[in-house]
């Protein structure tokens, strides 16, 4: 969901888009929240926090805009999830500062916000192959996905090596269109 049809949404009936924008964007503020706060916090407190960002979001963000909706809604997590850190740490009477050295030491090595985006990324892009419709998804996804050359992916559709790599052609330009209309430009993928 971009900036300008979730605020389109909230025009029309703002406790639906509320609702949308949270399913949608749950699992992403989870992770980065989870990454912040799980070495000092419980899942109560995490969903706290999970709570204040959404409420953030709803209250801030309700004027017309082109912005990228998925990097404001990630600068917020992070941003609430910092505060509520410190909060913590105050509270437990531990003190280490996000900006310490040390603080790094206490991650796990994991980025899950990274993994996360790469996850989403990967369903946008299966589901506009799937848009192709047959033969041109099968073609993409045994060319690229598994590597096979124009013989074998011929074989396996009843094709010849040519139709298969003209139709491999022009299903990547359809793909590049209909992911660039996504906002994901060719060198992310």
């Amino acid at each position: 969901m971009t900036g300008c049809e979730y605020s389109a949404l909230l025009d029309q009936n703002s406790g639906k888009a509320h609702e949308i924008l949270f399913n949608e964007y749950y699992n992403y503020v989870r992770a980065v929240v989870f990454n912040r706060l799980r070495s000092i916090a419980g899942n109560e407190d995490i969903e706290e926090c999970i709570s204040d960002v959404f409420a953030d979001v709803f209250f801030y963000f309700s004027k017309p805009t082109d912005n990228d909706l998925k990097g404001y809604i990630g600068t917020v997590a992070k941003r609430i999830s910092i505060d509520w850190y410190k909060k913590l740490m105050r509270s437990s009477g531990r003190n280490v500062s996000i900006d310490d050295d040390d603080f790094t030491e206490l991650s796990s090595g994991e980025d899950i916000v990274s993994d996360s985006e790469h996850s989403e990324l990967r369903r946008i892009l299966m589901n506009c192959i799937k848009t192709l419709g047959e033969p041109d998804s099968s073609i993409i996804i045994q060319k690229f996905y598994y590597n096979m050359d124009s013989v074998r992916i011929g074989k396996t559709l009843d094709m010849k090596p040519s139709a298969v790599r003209m139709r491999c052609k022009r299903a990547a330009e359809k793909l590049r269109m209909i992911l660039e209309s996504y906002g994901i430009k060719e060198d992310l993928v």
